[in-house]
């Protein structure tokens, strides 16, 4: 084995545990860049190749900034608030009937802004309702955490990961809903039935209110809403188009937030200071090691060995490359599981139940452990704000007996 190939992996290894390990504190950011600039300087990467690795992301970079344009305007203009609330109103006081609520909201907030807003916003929105029904918040964030990667594959624009998956290769929007609606359905309602199980003693012990102070919704957060479809029908659009979605999720998101800004008279600087940037360079570092394990020939060693799966079971190659990117994904992140998985797909044609459960691997897998998803890590940051710690090891406990039946059932919906 050549030693540059050596060097290369233990840079991206080392880089990879940073992310997710994030020694000293420092952002994931941080330790992605340090990989990717290690790789280039160390003559391991030419920095053509990483630049080339770089542009690989640019729909994926624009489909980030719209949605987290979007979402942190709809922060600000208290929309997340005000459906928070009303879930607690329409509960009436039951703990069980506010789970499904919150859930079903989560749902909405996954399948039409992305996953990363579920973790980003909805969570804290949450968090603020319950406290204020007098309940405790736990079982109800949960439900963020865990609804944020069950659904985030009923739309290509449900999850960043779908983008990184399939890049230019984007199925129209009526073969995506033949592969994946009925697998994300699955997902979708066999997460809730565990969930909700595994919450029933914590829900039947509590009582809650039955109104709380509710957030008036002003004309911004209104406009916001509107936006909001808005976005949602030119993506569907987009995506029934066979058209990439990074360019219009990003003016969509631009054009809304800069109409609510310019009506309210507000300065941009608050919602430019909340978006999270720091994303950006996260995910370009994480093409850039990608691109060096191509340069390294691991992307050619694994197609070769999923093919010659395939060519000996179909099936048994889609249920085997499913599970194994699922665990993956909570060793070494979604992101770069994503990416990696991505390049071999696209390395040559596999039948769409192999690139399906590559996909459904890829997105709900992560719901196993904290660390599994860019979301998930978000939600985590978002309870350590209000004071809240959920170790790795209580989360993996949940994510063991939640995950495995969701995870069983949309492969099974895939691969039938």
């Amino acid at each position: 084995m050549p030693s540059d190939a050596i060097w290369a992996w233990s840079i991206i290894v080392v880089a990879t545990a940073g992310v997710i390990i994030r020694p000293f504190r420092l952002p994931e950011a941080i330790w992605a860049v340090i990989g990717a600039s290690a790789l280039v300087l160390s003559g391991l990467l030419p920095w053509q190749d990483a630049l080339a690795g770089i542009e690989k992301g640019i729909d994926v970079y624009l489909f980030l900034i719209g949605m987290m344009l979007i979402a942190e305007l709809a922060r600000l203009e208290g929309l997340f608030d005000y459906l928070a609330a009303l879930a607690v109103e329409y509960a009436a006081g039951s703990p069980q009937r506010l789970f499904l609520l919150i859930y079903i909201v989560g749902t909405l907030v996954t399948v039409l802004l992305s996953n990363d807003a579920t973790a980003i916003v909805l969570t804290p929105a949450v968090y603020a309702a319950t406290r204020a029904a007098g309940a405790k918040p736990l079982p109800y964030l949960f439900v963020c955490a865990f609804i944020a990667n069950a659904a985030s594959f009923v739309l290509p624009i449900s999850n960043p990961a779908n983008l990184v998956v399939f890049g230019a290769r984007m199925p129209q929007l009526t073969e995506w809903l033949k592969l994946f609606a009925l697998p994300s359905a699955a997902s979708i309602l066999l997460t809730y039935v565990v969930l909700r199980l595994t919450q029933h003693r914590a829900l039947k012990e509590e009582t809650i209110a039955r109104s709380v102070p509710h957030p008036r919704l002003g004309r911004g957060g209104k406009l916001t809403a509107v936006g909001i479809v808005a976005i949602g029908i030119v993506l569907v659009t987009a995506s029934a188009l066979d058209r990439q979605l990074g360019l219009p999720t990003f003016i969509c998101g631009g054009v809304t937030a800069a109409l609510v800004l310019l009506i309210s008279r507000q300065s941009p600087l608050p919602v430019l200071r909340g978006v999270s940037w720091s994303v950006l360079p996260l995910v370009g570092g994480l093409f850039v090691m990608v691109e060096a394990l191509i340069r390294t020939g691991v992307i050619a060693q694994l197609s070769a060995l999923l093919h010659q799966a395939v060519a000996q079971s179909v099936p048994k190659a889609a249920w085997s490359v499913g599970i194994a990117t699922a665990i993956a994904d909570n060793i070494a992140n979604n992101l770069p599981v994503g990416l990696v998985a991505g390049s071999v797909a696209a390395s040559d044609h596999l039948p769409a139940s192999v690139v399906s459960a590559i996909l459904i691997g890829v997105d709900l897998g992560p719901n196993l452990s904290v660390t599994g998803s860019l979301a998930t890590i978000l939600w985590l940051v978002a309870l350590r704000r209000e004071k809240i710690e959920v170790g790795a090891w209580p989360f993996l406990k949940l994510g063991l007996l939640v995950t495995p039946p969701a995870l069983i059932a949309a492969l099974a919906a895939a691969i039938r």
